[in-house]
């Protein structure tokens, strides 16, 4: 007999159990043409530190479709990999260094690159272990690092291939521009929030005249690269001056004044102040009127010598007080108001980010394709909004689409050049006066310059790429690509993207664009947008905040104290730590209790609805900590009852088994089966949409509730009914028939339920099943046959049985009508009562051994009316459909009067909502007509209640 133990401790088991799958090679997709496949491509984590729990949450999802689909016999395919995360880890790297009183530069180039590396095997290893402890079933050997030889030969042919298609380019552009990294960062590393400032108000003077246009800027230091002042073309306030000139404050430069209709003529004084080479929406209008563009920062945000001497090499938020106090003092300052204002800053450094004209390299986005045979194509951005709009990639839910083509169809060209040491080099090299030439290697490079004429030395460009340009490859980079592979064959495009809705255009878009450029196939067939895992009370988790948790932590437990320790939260600034200990001590006052990962699955899946966000309470791990606990104590007993006994396996179906032979299958044996089918047809369904929250209430609503809490307690009855059979032959052959059909549906039901729960609960599935499988004649006893390749179940209708449905349902209701009158009449669960019956004789009497059961009864009997009348002339009489029941005690007469008169007032509320319902004339012609049978039902089933109920309050006086 196998021994569980006493209860489900995690620990042990996820030890034994993660590393076992590994090296048994489980996770190793097969590579089967005539097979289905699924193949889903992780987002890789950043190499900057450890996983959190939008990773843990996202991983849970990905896992169980991975494992539902290796379950159901196709070509599996997961593939991890980490991002090499340029910026992040290029300033995680330096703070280190400065630790250490060092910098990149005192390094060089090379030995700072090889102390990132350095890095990147820590914190990668720690990832991975993560990964590992999460049960992520992932192709180990598909493993992937952005910067793998492999992927950085990609993005060189790439690069290569779309500077010669004219697609990639160099040019001035205004960028964001971050002064702290010098560098240009996408739009991902830029948040913009409301921020107290103010709204300065300054007078232009108008050239050759007396008058003056007042001018409302946020940023009063940009004024000096001002080349222009506009006004709405319909404002009559200043339609007589557009065309002529203005004195630039300070510098005594003329700009002209100018119409767009950009400009709102209800905002301010209508009058605004062009800047292009500091301000995005400057910049367009710049373009549209062919305005200089004059650059007033250095890189590192100071005042450049474009600017009068007196602010020259000043910050630029100290030259913004100089200029304010120079305009008060040549009386150009109106006024300064304060004001609410969006303040773009670097999500990396914190610093305000700067837009900047700088040299960069760029994707043209809505240039025609000239590769297809020598023809102007699409543009690359028009290929990704077509095979969204046609259906080859779809959005789930699908509102995403909307915000996606609103991205796509406003696109502009892409920055990939940033001026980092960390990432891939771009692969051009530069002549002296300016020549470019672009190539795979050096030697290449060179050999296009001779050919050019330039006879001269190259410099190698020394700004890397974007992090999200090598991203955009990885659907096809990680797959073998350009060479040809059995696996671009099989999982390419792989069948979904499960991502945040945070990166749809940073990562999404960019990698259909990629892959439909290069492969002319799509990147994934469907893209599952899931929410942002938020804390308890819906704010974001940030480190600054003391909100984060580690997923591990939660997983293992770990007591207050290493909880607050500045390795373990990550925390940038030592003064934030009062605020996390407040939190952590506010929820943990003990420390995390350690849930185990199948909980912590559990739980991330219970709440994968399709909704925005996802507030993580850890009370809900608790809860699914009890399931687990749950299920282990039901095997247990099943375990006890079944193993080492027979369980009918030598009969295959269980409808093929005639009444009174080898097999007596129940009603509630058949009701079971038929609940497990709707289930399994519940979870194939749910699958099927992406819901995973649905696939983990229906597997929890059934095992606790129809499994553990109504059947185990059933078959308890059932297998002990022989004990009083004495030695009537037949009757107790046809009860061990009964007892051995009811074996064989425990063990196999429970052995179903393991295959169910195990893409979601890998880790205690597996452990189980190896005990019962064996039990239930699924698996031979010995081998190393796994759950992991175990079939899925899939639902057979067919062995749905209403009559079954009904018995049970008119069981459960006798059961409960039978516990409120215990409860009414305050019985405790120990005290065993005779239960009286009257009315549908024949179910009684067959139900009666689990009716007993159920609901902690010394007795059942089944009276005629007379003697039931006479029997409970005194006692609570509870009506069930035909049935009366009551218990046979002393009674409260005068409580039991209060009790039935509440209840006929009830049912007279009900009999009369009913009538209301039927007695109006647009309900009875709208409704479908089985809306209406089923109301008339009701009705009548309420009345013959009520008419039971008064006679029996009528026999109490």
């Amino acid at each position: 007999m196998t021994e569980l133990a006493k209860s489900f401790d995690p620990a042990p088991i996820e030890a034994h159990w993660g590393p076992l799958w590994e090296q048994r090679g489980l996770y190793t997709p097969t590579l089967d043409p005539s097979k289905p496949s699924f193949s889903i491509q992780l987002p890789p984590p950043n190499v900057t530190g450890t996983l959190h729990m939008g990773h843990a949450f996202n991983q849970t999802i990905m896992d169980s479709l991975t494992r539902y689909h290796r379950m159901l016999g196709h070509n599996t395919l997961w593939v991890p990999g980490t991002d090499h995360a340029g910026i992040a880890t290029q300033i995680v790297v330096e703070r280190q260094l400065q630790e250490q009183k060092l910098t990149r530069h005192l390094l060089g180039r090379k030995n700072f690159v090889a102390r990132i590396w350095e890095w990147k095997e820590e914190s990668g290893t720690t990832i991975t272990r993560q990964m590992r402890r999460m049960g992520a079933s992932v192709s180990w050997e598909h493993e992937y690092f952005t910067m793998d030889e492999k992927l950085s030969k990609v993005v060189t042919q790439t690069f290569v291939t779309l500077h010669e298609q004219g697609l990639i380019y160099r040019g001035k552009r205004l960028v964001n521009w971050d002064p702290v990294l010098k560098s240009a960062v996408s739009d991902l590393e830029v948040e913009s929030e409301e921020e107290d400032g103010s709204m300065w108000h300054i007078r232009y003077p108008v050239d050759g005249s007396d008058e003056t246009l007042v001018v409302a800027t946020t940023r009063p230091e940009t004024m000096l690269g001002d080349t222009a002042v506009m006004v709405h073309p319909e404002d009559e306030r200043y339609t007589a001056l557009i065309g002529k000139n203005v004195k630039l404050p300070l510098t005594g430069r003329l700009v002209p004044i100018i119409a767009d209709e950009y400009v709102d003529k209800e905002f301010g004084t209508g009058v605004v102040k062009v800047t292009p080479a500091h301000d995005n929406n400057d910049y367009a209008v710049g373009q549209r009127h062919g305005l200089p563009m004059i650059t007033i920062f250095t890189l590192d945000a100071k005042v450049n010598d474009e600017a009068p001497a007196a602010y020259r090499g000043m910050d630029r938020f100290v030259a913004r007080k100089e200029i304010v106090a120079d305009l008060e003092a040549q009386g150009l300052l109106v006024e300064v108001k304060k004001h609410k204002l969006m303040v773009p800053r670097c999500t990396r450094t914190g610093q305000v980010i700067e837009p900047m004209l700088t040299n960069q390299w760029f994707v043209a986005m809505n240039k025609a394709d000239p590769s297809v045979d020598g023809q102007p194509g699409q543009s690359i951005a028009q290929k990704a909004i077509d095979v969204v709009q046609s259906g080859e990639v779809k959005f789930v839910p699908e509102q995403w689409v909307n915000t996606y083509n609103q991205w796509m169809n406003n696109i502009q060209d892409w920055c990939i050049s940033r001026q980092l040491w960390w990432g891939h080099q771009i692969p051009a090299w530069y002549g002296h006066d300016g020549e470019i030439f672009v190539a795979h290697n050096e030697a290449e490079a060179k050999a296009k310059a001779a050919a050019a004429g330039y006879t001269g030395s190259l410099q190698r460009d020394e700004d890397v790429l974007d992090t999200w340009y090598s991203a955009a490859l990885i659907p096809f980079s990680t797959l073998g690509w350009p060479e040809k592979t059995i696996e671009q064959d099989l999982f390419l495009p792989s069948s979904v993207l499960v991502t945040g809705y945070d990166i749809i255009f940073f990562w999404v878009a960019r990698m259909i664009m990629m892959t439909k450029h290069f492969t002319g196939k799509v990147p994934f067939k469907h893209v599952y947008i899931h929410g942002l895992v938020r804390d308890a009370q819906g704010q974001k988790m940030s480190k600054s905040e003391g909100n984060v948790l580690d997923p591990v932590d939660l997983i293992d437990g770990i007591e207050l104290a290493p909880l607050l320790d500045k390795r373990t939260t990550g925390l940038r600034r030592p003064e934030t730590a009062p605020k996390v200990r407040k939190n952590t001590e506010k929820e943990f006052p003990d420390g995390i209790p350690g849930y185990g990962a199948d909980a912590l699955r559990f739980t991330f899946a219970a709440l994968a609805s399709l909704g925005r966000s996802i507030n993580f309470d850890s009370k809900r791990c608790e809860g699914y900590r009890n399931f687990c606990n749950k299920l282990w104590n039901a095997t247990k007993f099943v375990l006890m009852n079944c193993e080492g006994q027979d369980c009918g396996l030598q009969t295959h179906e269980p409808g093929a088994c005639a009444s009174g032979g080898y097999l007596e299958f129940s009603p509630a044996d058949r009701w079971i089966v038929s609940e497990l089918q709707r289930l399994e047809a519940t979870v194939e369904q749910a699958f099927a949409d992406f819901r995973l929250d649905n696939v983990a209430t229906a597997l929890y609503q059934f095992v606790w509730d129809e499994y553990c809490d109504w059947y185990i307690e059933i078959a308890k009855a059932q297998l002990n009914a022989a004990k009083d059979l004495g030695n009537d032959q037949q009757q107790r052959g046809k009860a061990e028939a009964a007892q051995r059909a009811t074996r064989r549906t425990l063990i196999r039901v429970l052995e179903t339920i393991l295959r169910l729960m195990h893409p979601i609960t890998p880790f205690i599935t597996e452990e189980l099943w190896q005990t019962v499988a064996p039990v239930a004649g699924r698996k031979t006893a010995g081998s190393d046959e796994s759950i992991v390749r175990a079939p899925y179940p899939t639902p057979d209708l067919s062995r749905i049985d209403p009559e079954s449905d009904a018995w049970v349902a008119k069981l459960k209701a006798l059961v409960g009508a039978c516990r409120n009158l215990r409860s009414e009449m305050s019985l405790s669960p120990a005290e065993r009562v005779p239960l009286l019956t009257v009315g549908d004789t024949a179910f009684v009497t067959q139900a009666a051994p689990v009716i007993k059961a159920l609901a902690k009864l010394s007795e059942v009997k089944v009276l005629d009316e007379a003697a039931f009348t006479q029997a409970t002339s005194m006692a609570p009489v509870a009506v069930q459909g035909e049935t009366r029941l009551a218990l046979h005690v002393e009674i409260d007469v005068e409580a039991e009067r209060k009790r039935l008169d509440k209840e006929i007032q009830r049912l007279a509320g009900e009999i009369a909502k009913v009538h209301g319902k039927l007695g109006n004339e647009s309900f009875v012609a709208r409704a479908p007509a089985a809306v209406v049978d089923q109301e008339k039902q009701r009705l009548a089933d309420f009345t013959a209640t009520l008419a039971r109920v008064r006679e029996q309050f009528q026999r109490l006086g």
